[in-house]
């Protein structure tokens, strides 16, 4: 169970004191499980039978060793040893399972700790319902090992080497016989132990393909109900539901076979111990009491045996559940703090890409050579087709992703210097899906800022154009608002993630296409609200409609994972190169919203280079345009 980051050993080391209390109580658990049938053994060896009584054990009798004293002695003893067993039960059960309930907390904390802190690139590449699996399901294993395997084995070991050890010094011959049956058990327990864990690793690798289809399907229920797809998100989920009793019913059925056979094995020996004992009884070879001794402990030591069989089950699920932990775990963490980082000061913003080269994989480049510089204070633009790398950039900034190649500067210091913490506090994200939590509006706010005031919030509230319909809302700030913000229209989601960056007041303000896919008035109130934010600040807005650009102060051009174009709206327009083309598709296909005076001469000059077939579209759209004499 032991992993390069990850052993048992290391997860139970805080808490040693409690182990070392329910090792402690464990004994006391053994001890009373040797002592139990031995108060028998005195009542039918010296009370019901005529064997004298030792001169050793008549010192232990306080009313004498006549047989009536002799049963009451052992008739407390019976209850006595009961009781010390009983208290070292609950005080070693008590204790162990609080140690595994913390060390679950533990390992949830280390493994949620690993995962927040692994790039964008881990999440992309897994689902999230596996995810949801490793932090619940597996760790209830490992807890389940802690509690009722980890000691339990150690106690059922301990139990059946003392029992061993008192049978072989009654009798040695008597004690082979009732052990002749240890080797089928061993071989019949491992066997089937590496199938178990087998079909465990199975299970629960379908327990989470589950999961992610149950995740998916919830999260997406506004997409399953627009295409009315109940009925096929219904097979989908009963298909893997299928699966998964089907191979629940094959690890069942392995782990069936196991307790049968050992009842078997254990009735076996325990007929050929009653064979044997009850004639070494009949020619005067053993006492009576002895037999009883023998038999009573035979049964408390198949016990161990079998609980240990059936402990197979427990220990091979959470030894698959710690590989998948470990799994998660041993991955190395992408972007980390590097030796020698220190925390940011306080950024002016200059931007510069120097020769930055990055790619999902390796082989795969999205951004074969960027260099760019983006002025302290500037507005900037970054255009280009679907699929150019433009989201990727703008995370290479904060270390989303570290680049494979060149480096990226914020104030003439690689971002690399600063810690991470200290890097992306200094940094604001309004992105194309705004995502809200299930928290009230004012928490939503102030998520940019955890430590804000009422009134910081209401006022970042106002500078994001947010305030008035927050204030029409049933509680105001304190409205609670739906999982992903589905309970707030897009605009009004939208919103409210502005005033998020806006609370936070960071010098640096990274804008992936704030207002797609939003209508023309709340278009136009989020570009308030980011005018607003954007003042005295170095923005950086990724936009596909050209015509939310055109006041940036410089726009670059993406394509083919460089920098084609840089310049104003005027003079990429004038160049004729990919941003005029864009700009022109999205012209001809939105005829209501007219050039500016400048715009229409740089369009003139492009016509007049343009072929024929670019001409007569262009001038058609020219004469409908209002602002034309």
């Amino acid at each position: 169970m032991a992993t390069r980051s990850l052993t048992l050993a290391r997860l139970l080391r805080p808490y040693w004191n409690w182990l070392a209390i329910a090792f402690g109580a464990m004994l006391i658990q053994a001890a009373a499980e040797l002592l139990e049938p031995w108060p028998l053994k005195i009542i039918f060896d010296y009370v019901l039978g005529s064997k004298p009584m030792p001169a050793w054990l008549s010192g232990w009798m306080p009313a004498g060793d006549t047989p009536l004293a002799v049963l009451n002695v052992a008739a407390v003893a019976v209850i006595v040893i009961a009781v010390i067993g009983a208290v070292g039960a609950y005080t070693e059960k008590y204790l162990s399972t609080a140690v595994a309930k913390h060390v679950g907390h533990d390992l949830r904390r280390m493994l949620y700790h690993h995962v927040q802190r692994l790039s964008l690139a881990f999440y992309e590449k897994r689902q999230t319902g596996d995810m949801v699996v490793r932090l619940t399901s597996d760790i209830d294993a490992a807890e389940d090992l802690i509690s009722s395997a980890a000691l339990g084995i150690a106690l059922n070991s301990l139990t059946l080497i003392g029992m061993t050890g008192v049978m072989f010094y009654l009798d040695w011959r008597f004690s082979l016989i009732g052990l002749s049956v240890a080797p089928f058990l061993f071989v019949i327990v491992y066997r089937l132990t590496r199938q178990i864990k087998q079909a465990a690793r199975d299970v629960k690798k379908k327990e989470s393909e589950l999961a992610s289809v149950v995740q998916e399907s919830i999260s997406s229920a506004r997409i399953v109900k627009a295409f009315a797809r109940e009925d096929f998100e219904e097979q989908r989920l009963n298909r893997k539901s299928e699966e998964n009793v089907t191979l629940g019913l094959k690890a069942r059925s392995i782990k069936t076979r196991l307790p049968p056979l050992v009842d078997i094995i254990v009735a076996v020996g325990t007929c050929l111990v009653l064979w044997f004992g009850v004639r070494l009884v009949i020619t005067g070879s053993l006492t009576t009491g002895a037999l009883l001794v023998f038999v009573v402990y035979l049964g408390k030591m198949y016990k161990p045996m079998k609980d240990l069989s059936k402990m197979a089950d427990t220990l091979s699920r959470a030894a698959v559940s710690f590989e998948r932990i470990a799994e998660i775990l041993n991955i190395e963490r992408q972007v980390r703090d590097v030796p020698g980082a220190r925390p940011a000061p306080p950024f002016l913003g200059r931007i510069e890409f120097e020769h930055v080269r990055f790619g999902y994989t390796p082989e795969q480049l999205v951004l074969q050579d960027v260099n760019l510089v983006v002025e302290a204070g500037q507005r900037v633009a970054l255009v280009g087709l679907t699929g150019s790398g433009k989201s990727t950039l703008i995370g290479l900034i904060s270390r989303m992703y570290d680049t494979l190649g060149g480096r990226i500067t914020i104030d003439r210091r690689d971002v690399r210097s600063y810690t991470l913490e200290s890097l992306r506090r200094q940094v604001s994200f309004v992105l194309q899906e705004a995502v809200l939590f299930h928290a009230t509006v004012a928490q939503n706010i102030a998520y940019g800022k955890p430590d804000a005031s009422r009134e910081e919030i209401v006022n970042a509230a106002r500078v994001a154009n947010a305030h008035d319909f927050i204030s029409r809302m049933p509680q105001g700030y304190d409205t609670m608002i739906g999982e992903r913000g589905d309970t707030v229209s897009g605009g009004q989601r939208q919103r409210i993630a502005i005033a998020r960056a806006v609370i936070r007041g960071a010098p640096i303000l990274l804008l992936d296409e704030p207002s797609a896919a939003l209508d023309p008035e709340s278009e136009r109130l989020i570009f308030e609200g980011l005018s607003r934010l954007m003042k005295g600040r170095t923005s950086i807005t990724i936009a596909h409609r050209l015509a939310t650009v055109r006041d940036a102060d410089v726009i670059f051009v993406i394509n083919d994972g460089v920098i084609s174009e840089r310049g104003s709206h005027e003079e990429l327009l004038a160049k004729g190169g990919l941003y005029a083309q864009l700009f022109h598709t999205q012209f001809r296909t939105n005829e209501d919203v007219p050039p500016a005076p400048r715009e229409r001469a740089a369009v003139t000059e492009l016509a007049k280079r343009a072929s024929i077939a670019r001409i007569r579209p262009v001038e058609s759209a020219l004469r409908k345009s209002p602002q034309l004499p």
